[in-house]
Order: structure tokens, then C-alpha cells, then sequence
């Protein structure tokens, strides 16, 4: 079977879609730990940018305290439109037809953890990207909104990645770590022979998510390309140490994160900070003037810190692990990369990309949807109760039929 995965991430910054094979004994070997099957085949994959003004909204509804509900109802069907879009251009440019989609939709909301709410206590998420119109203009089914089974099961509906990081990363021999840098930073822990139920993953902190958000406002560019800006700054050492005594720093995992965490509250908090600083440093004798790059070199060093503040206290302790295999875009940012490696360089970690494993970082979350779809089509569960919280295994998913 090919499935088309699809996949909108924090960043907001477009679709990545990917074409994936999966057949039944492939899947049933890899479920039984066997070392010598391959993996889901990714036929290739394909990037649609979101246009300017379709990223503005996406981006100006996540975690909104204000929005209009009939604007929210159609940008619901607007992204079901542009997901079928994308894939129809993915199977154009591929020469390919997909016979199932899995489709994750943007997430405008996720509180994984139970708040108060009219005398209930409820954790909610919302993805939106209508299914019905992308099943109704590709002619396939389409399984989407994966993340509310786990969290009626009493867990987080998040990390899902980690189904796809236990069959294509796990092996009998070395301790390996998945790390991903999307919008919001996450990993898999993948101890050396672990079963399924054996795995740990949670979100560390932001990934992208900061840096992009202070590089538009300071910069007017929608990212750091290829941390140059970064790397001409310093990093302000008296404001990361704060930030790491968050909240959500201090908790240990199952734990997941968002815009709600490191959003455009977040972002305030953090270039208020900085410009305290600034009035702090002017008062110094000789000290040189906060400059913007500054800022964004310490946003960078934040998602550095966080991811190996994250597996010293929680990974490391657990196994031995060998291996650090990275992906999502901020593999794209060498000033991260490097800052990275200088955090982990005592640990022992060979740091890898995922490209070394033949899934390109923008594809792997889109081919993890692939999969979750595959799984939930044939009625198995594959959510990973160890990190997510969940009390029980569960199938993910709505199907939507043409």
C-alpha cells in the first residue's frame, strides 16, 4: 500500500508530504523487533510553502485569546484544500498515487495536561485541516486528528513520533537518541534492545520556535538562514539561566509543548528580558552595547541548553546511548548544530543526521503519519503509552471516506 503522509507543523512555515510503502510483513516483522526487515519504504516527499497571508492567520489563531469562530471555521476548510493540494502535487511530481492518507492538520491548540474548564477538568487539543475535502478531491481515505484517542486514554496526545523512531532507529546493539528540531524540539530515547513499551520521549523546550519568532520581529526575515546571524552574536549568559528554571523545564516527562508554552507570550518575556539586560549593561563601563544579534544567538543557545539540560537529567541516567540522530529543520541552522554538539560533547554522543538513515529531515514527521495511518487503517493501536502518558495502548485517528 502507498500512503501519503502530511504534515504542518509549529513553525507554520508549510506542508512537507511524503509518499510512503508499507506492506503487511513488513509491518508485522518490525513489530516483532526483528532487526532484519526494512523499514516503511519513503518514495519521496515534496514541500508546499503556506502563501504569506495563509501563515499570518495560521499563526495569529494558535493559541489566540481572540478569534472569530467563523473565520476559524473556514480557515478549518481552507487547509483542507491546501493539504490536497499538496499532495496531488507531491503525486505529480512523484508519478505516484497514494491509496491512504495520513494527515496530522495544524495544530491551533494543545493543552496536554487537565485544566479547569466549567467545573471539568479537561486537556484538549485541536488540529484543524478539514478531512472530508481532502478525501472528497483526492478520492482516498483520509485518517487525520490522531492525537484525541491518546488523550482519552489519560495521556498527552503527544509526543506520536516515536512509533516511527522505535522501527526505523531501534536496534539490539546501540543505545540511540532521536532528537527533533522542529517548531518545538523533541526526542526518543531508544535503549539498546528496548521493546516498544520501553521507550522514553517527551518535548524538551522550543526548537525553531523562538529564534524564528524574534529573528521576524527583530529582523523582518522569517528565520535565522543558516544561523548566520547567530553565529555574528554572543550569547547573554544572565538570561538563560531563568528561562531554565521554567515551569515546564522542571517537569519531568511524559511532558509535550507548543505555542501555548513558547508562543508570542513567551517571545515578549524573553525580549523583555533581554532589554532589561541592555539597561543593566549601559550602566557598566566599558561593557559593549546588546545588539539584536545578540538576542538571537541566545534564543539559540536556549534550544541548545534545554535539549541537553533534557537527556542529562532524563535520558542519560536511564541506559547507555551512544548515538544522537537529529532531524526536522533545525538541522538546516549550522549554528545550532554546532552549539548542539558543544552542549553534548561530554557525553559521549556520535551526533548523526537522520539523511544517514535515507529519511531527509523535512520528511519524517510527514512519513510518521504515513505510518500512524497505515496502523490505524488496519485497526492497531500505535500510540507509545511510555510517552505519552496514556494508561493503554490506543488506535489513533478519524477515517474520512470519499
Amino acid at each position: 500500500m502507498i500512503v501519503a503522509g502530511v504534515m504542518s507543523g509549529t513553525s507554520a512555515d508549510g506542508i512537507d508530504v511524503a509518499l510512503v510503502r508499507i506492506d503487511e510483513a513488513t509491518r508485522r516483522g518490525r513489530s516483532k523487533r526483528s532487526q532484519t526487515n526494512s523499514p516503511p519504504e519513503l518514495l519521496g516527499h515534496a514541500q508546499v510553502s503556506y502563501p504569506a497571508d495563509v501563515r499570518r492567520v495560521v499563526l495569529g489563531s494558535m493559541n489566540s485569546p481572540r478569534a472569530s469562530v467563523a473565520d476559524l471555521a473556514r480557515l478549518n476548510f481552507l487547509l483542507g484544500d491546501l493539504y490536497a493540494e499538496a499532495v496531488l502535487l507531491a503525486q505529480k511530481k512523484l508519478r505516484l498515487k497514494a491509496d491512504l492518507i495520513g494527515c496530522h492538520g495544524q495544530t491551533l491548540y494543545h493543552q496536554g495536561s487537565p485544566a479547569p474548564y466549567l467545573g471539568r477538568e479537561l486537556a484538549v487539543t485541536w488540529q484543524a485541516g478539514e478531512a472530508s475535502r481532502i478525501a472528497a478531491r483526492l478520492g482516498v481515505p483520509v485518517v487525520s486528528d490522531f492525537r484525541p484517542a491518546d488523550m482519552a486514554a489519560g495521556g498527552k496526545g503527544a509526543p506520536l513520533v516515536p512509533y516511527l523512531d522505535f522501527l526505523v532507529y531501534g536496534d539490539p546493539n546501540i543505545g540511540r537518541i532521536a532528537l527533533n528540531i522542529g517548531g518545538i524540539a523533541n526526542l526518543t530515547a531508544l535503549p539498546a534492545r528496548a521493546t516498544l513499551h520501553q521507550v522514553l520521549a517527551f518535548d524538551t523546550g522550543p526548537g525553531n520556535m523562538v529564534i524564528d519568532a524574534l529573528t521576524e520581529q527583530l529582523f523582518g526575515e522569517p528565520c535565522d538562514r543558516d544561523g548566520k546571524i547567530a553565529a555574528s552574536g554572543r550569547v547573554l549568559e544572565p538570561i538563560l539561566g531563568p528561562f531554565l528554571k521554567e515551569n515546564f523545564f522542571r517537569q519531568k516527562p511524559p511532558k509535550s509543548a507548543g505555542r501555548e508554552e513558547f508562543g508570542r507570550e513567551f517571545g515578549r518575556e524573553f525580549l523583555h528580558a533581554c532589554n532589561a539586560l541592555q539597561g543593566a549593561t549601559n550602566t557598566i563601563a566599558g561593557a559593549r552595547a546588546i545588539e539584536k544579534r545578540d538576542i538571537i544567538a541566545t534564543a539559540t543557545a536556549l534550544t541548545a541548553r534545554s535539549v541537553r539540560d533534557a537527556i542529562y537529567k532524563y535520558v542519560i541516567p536511564k541506559a547507555d546511548f551512544s548515538e544522537l540522530i537529529v532531524s526536522g529543520g533545525g538541522t538546516k541552522n549550522p549554528t545550532l548544530m554546532a552549539s548542539i554538539r558543544h552542549e553534548l560533547d561530554d557525553c559521549g554522543l556520535k551526533v548523526r543526521l537522520s539523511e544517514e538513515f535515507g529519511i531527509p529531515s523535512e520528511a519524517k514527521e510527514a512519513l510518521a503519519f504515513a505510518v500512524l495511518a497505515f496502523e490505524t487503517w488496519n485497526r492497531r493501536p500505535s500510540n507509545v503509552p511510555s510517552a505519552t502518558g496514556a494508561r493503554r495502548a490506543a488506535v489513533l485517528g478519524k477515517i474520512s471516506y470519499p
